[in-house]
């Protein structure tokens, strides 16, 4: 009895003592704290709205509840005539970049690290790094030139022999290919740097057995680099597709128009419509919701699939 009492004092005791101790690095974080606290936990009161026909007038809490005991908002969501092209969309293009885009800053860093020129590596590192640092509205303003219908696209097709008088940014089914396409070209080489810092960290001296044991310089990358570099990819890949259902909307807002809705139109966009222009706040809440619901599910069962698979895992 007397052990069970004294316990929580000793408890208390080597909180205060360590406080004290370190009361300066307690004080440093504090402003981190209270930013999360702030911006990140208090902010998260207004998932009520999604649950609520809300009225700026009235405000969030006096705001009365949607239909359906507050799932009203939901369930016309799922009743929209549009939900199955829009969520098809954002899953295509979510796995269209999986599968394409996010491989190519690891095959980039891989080659860079095959250069043994430093000065030519230095200089492909700087330009594949430059797209990174271009507004995207500039990007996507480019993107709309190159693809009108006298074009660089168009052009570069005609030096083909293949003839097409058409806007790219016209034709439904090319607005993904655009989408991915420029996505690594403005990515890749930026994307590159955490895995070139990974590479970096492998030692020297498994190379160097590696040379004695007769291994090419493909046998040392299959067996050496990537072997060290997998679990970054691993939990890279993890958030990567945690982001499933949050499509960046930022450039298809800026390249899309009424006639590629068909393909180009993603939650995302669905919602700005919705929250933004037709001032549908507790409708457009109800989508985010919906969407963060199912990125939290997506990146939990990732994380059990590789912890079961690589045993690597974020949590």
């Amino acid at each position: 009895m007397k052990e069970k009492n004294l316990q929580p004092k000793s408890r208390k005791y080597i909180m205060a003592k360590d406080f004290r101790r370190n009361r300066m690095l307690y004080l440093m974080v504090l402003p981190v704290v209270a930013f999360y606290i702030l911006f990140s936990y208090v902010p998260m009161s207004g998932i009520v709205i999604a649950f609520k026909d809300y009225k700026p007038m009235l405000g969030m809490w006096r705001s009365p509840w949607a239909d359906n005991g507050g799932l009203g908002n939901f369930m016309e969501f799922f009743a929209n005539p549009f939900f199955g092209r829009i969520l098809k969309n954002t899953l295509l293009i979510s796995l269209y970049s999986i599968i394409f885009s996010f491989p190519a800053p690891v095959i980039l860093a891989l080659l860079l690290n095959e250069i043994r020129f430093k000065k030519c590596r230095r200089v492909v590192q700087t330009v594949s790094y430059m797209p990174h640092f271009i507004s995207l509205v500039v990007v996507c303003g480019m993107v709309r030139q190159f693809c009108l219908s006298d074009g660089l696209f168009n052009n570069l097709f005609q030096l083909l022999g293949m003839n097409s008088g058409n806007s790219w940014l016209q034709i439904p089914e090319a607005f993904r290919t655009i989408y991915v396409g420029t996505d690594i070209w403005q990515a890749m080489g930026w994307n590159s740097i955490i895995y070139l810092a990974a590479i970096a960290g492998v030692d020297h001296q498994l190379y160097e057995a590696a040379e004695i044991d007769g291994a090419g310089r493909w046998k040392k990358l299959l067996h050496i680099t990537f072997p060290t570099i997998r679990p970054t990819i691993i939990l890279l890949l993890i958030m990567q597709v945690g982001k499933t259902m949050n499509v960046g909307y930022e450039k298809i807002l800026l390249l899309y128009n009424s006639t590629i809705y068909e393909t180009a139109d993603v939650i995302s966009t669905y919602t700005y419509r919705k929250g933004l222009l037709d001032f549908d706040y507790s409708y457009s809440t109800a989508v985010n919701l919906f969407n963060s619901v199912i990125n939290f599910a997506l990146v939990i069962i990732a994380n059990k699939i590789s912890s079961k698979v690589s045993e690597t895992s974020l949590f």
